[in-house]
């Protein structure tokens, strides 16, 4: 996991190194200040060496001037290069992982809801950058700090050196029982946090449905429920790594104790001989010094306890591989839009009853194909193994007589245009919306497109025409001209295959002749594939293909259908007698 999220550095390895530099070179200042101060003490304020006293004291008093400065710039240049280290580390994690989703079939983001995956690119991935920004500075100038004040003091004397020792096994026990109970807590939270995001997202996605149903209330107290959960998990672990601070201050001012009592008692005893006030003070220092490292390595293994989780669910994310590759020789052309289904078989998900099965057909080149079929007779699942946006579990799917397996991803879904069932439009202008079927589209090849798809008319009425903009989500449109816009954006593309799955159901009967029209005159070469409820949107397709419980039923021509199918019989008769009602 550590060798995965650590290529992320990548460009920042340099500043991750001079930190640590700069913090050694710090420590190394800081461990020379008190030694200095010892010497000043003990050599120039304590002896009595007439006017020398005062020259001493002077030099001495510049050297502890100069080496603070020099401290604080080395510690200065460190918390920078730390601080660009930990920030660049977070930006590349968050475009890794964004690229890493990118490149996700319908499989792999089946398995991760929107949510979660959110929460990984911004929380998780904000507490392991505080937890590296930690680990270049602090995590490297505890233990560095730690041996350096060590090693001064038992130069001074051993034997009250000691003392620091004994304070070791005191703080491991602690931090081992505090680090291995919030950490389960922790991974529990990030969980939470996914659910509370699902929640906001639905409520913010629905707020029409929400608000249209008066559920205000009841989307409060779910939210609330969550966000009560997260509280709850965050103040138990917060609970128990609050024992950190009164376990180190107890051990703080158990040496300062320790080394004054026995300290004094050494001084006096010896008169001075054995060690001296200075010394007895520099020892103080290093003692703040060493408990200092330690309540900082504590607050380290407290923040890695924190981040480890959100290390883990990321890592979860960059482990993922797509189910859907290229493979080693990609044909890098589709030849036409013929499209075969042989003995297709498909599941959501491995060992699961098949939603798919026995799927047999042969459409040629620019024919146009209906489909009917009631709700969950996998209609769009069956159009969506065309582009591969899933993979087939049993038999094949082939484009132009080749398996879709064996195409280039990017060259098969350039040659298969896609409207789905939920119409996505992007916020900006009406062009950058169009242009996602071609970057290069010219102003006339859009408006051409949007003629087709009877969509030029309502956008040149609009205040800035084709400059209009369009809000997130596409909420400043209706339903219907959202999918006649999104219908121009796939004909942009000039597919070989155009799918349109249920995309005319919010426009009127006539609207959806007139497309239907402009589709057979301007595109006859496309192949066709149309997803429908209603008869009247398949009715003057070359074929009609009625599905049900995830099997073709039939195959035919809108009379042959009337004549053979009972479904299609049913649904026709059920949709005309109602139509008839309205007159």
């Amino acid at each position: 996991m550590l060798k995965r999220l650590a290529k992320s550095i990548r460009e920042y390895k340099k500043e991750s190194i001079l930190s640590p530099l700069f913090v050694s070179l710090e420590v190394l200042m800081e461990v020379i200040i008190p030694l200095l101060m010892a010497r000043l003490i003990d050599d120039g304020i304590n002896a009595n060496v007439g006017d020398g006293s005062l020259k001493f004291i002077a030099i001495y008093g510049a050297v502890l001037v100069v080496t603070t400065i020099v401290s604080l710039i080395l510690g200065a240049l460190a918390g920078k290069n730390a601080a660009k280290a930990s920030a660049g580390f977070a930006k590349n994690l968050r475009h890794d992982l964004y690229y890493t989703v990118q490149n996700f079939s319908f499989t792999n983001i089946d398995r991760f809801s929107t949510a979660s995956i959110v929460t990984r690119l911004t929380t998780d991935v904000t507490n392991v950058q505080h937890a590296y920004q930690m680990i270049v500075r602090i995590a490297f100038r505890s233990p560095v700090m730690l041996i350096f004040s060590l090693c001064a003091a038992f130069t001074i004397n051993a034997k009250l050196a000691l003392i620091f020792v004994g304070c070791v096994p005191v703080l491991g026990i602690g931090l081992y029982f505090i680090i291995t109970r919030a950490h389960s807590i922790f991974e529990r939270v990030f969980k939470t946090y996914d659910k509370l995001n699902n929640v906001v997202q639905e409520n913010l996605r629905g707020i029409r449905v929400v608000k249209s149903f008066v559920r205000e209330e009841h989307e409060s107290e779910k939210f609330e429920g969550v966000s009560k959960n997260i509280y709850d998990d965050f103040s138990k672990a917060e609970r128990i790594l609050s024992f950190n601070a009164p376990l180190m201050q107890f051990c703080a001012y158990s040496c300062m104790i320790l080394i004054s009592w026995f300290g004094a008692k050494i001084i006096i005893n010896s008169g001075g001989t054995t060690m001296e006030t200075g010394e007895l003070m520099s020892l103080l220092t290093y003692s703040m010094q060493v408990l200092m490292s330690l309540m900082m390595l504590s607050m380290i293994f407290v923040m890695i306890t924190i981040s480890r989780a959100s290390a883990e669910r990321i890592d979860e994310i960059l482990c993922e591989r797509s189910n859907i590759e290229n493979p080693k020789s990609p044909v890098m052309e589709v030849k036409d839009g013929s499209i075969s289904f042989r003995d297709v078989g498909f599941s959501y998900k491995e060992g699961s009853t098949l939603c798919l099965s026995d799927v047999d057909l042969e459409i040629k080149s620019g024919e146009t194909i209906g489909i009917i079929g009631g709700t969950g007779s996998s209609k769009s699942t069956l159009v969506q193994l065309i582009p591969r946006l899933y993979d087939v579990t049993e038999g094949c799917v082939k484009v132009g007589g080749i398996n879709v397996k064996d195409y280039d991803i990017k060259t098969l879904r350039d040659s298969v245009a896609m409207v789905l069932q939920k119409n996505v439009l992007f916020s900006g202008t009406v062009k950058e919306n169009l242009r996602w079927g071609n970057e290069n589209a010219t102003d006339e090849e859009i408006e051409h497109a949007c003629r087709l798809a009877q969509a030029d008319g309502f956008v040149k009425e609009m205040e800035d025409g084709y400059d209009t903009h369009i809000e997130q989500g596409g909420t400043n449109v209706s339903g219907g001209q959202k999918q006649r816009l999104c219908i121009a954006r796939a004909l942009l593309k000039k597919p070989k295959i155009l799918i349109l799955d249920d995309s005319t159901s919010a426009v009127d009967t006539k609207t959806d002749s007139l497309i239907q029209k402009a589709f057979a005159e301007e595109i006859p070469n496309t192949t066709k594939l149309i997803i429908a409820q209603r008869i009247s949107s398949v009715k003057n397709a070359d074929r009609i293909i009625v599905m049900e419980n995830g099997k073709i039923n039939a195959v035919g021509t809108h009379e042959e259908l009337l004549r053979t199918n009972d479904i299609y019989k049913e649904v026709y008769e059920s949709q005309t007698e109602g139509s008839e009602s309205d007159e």
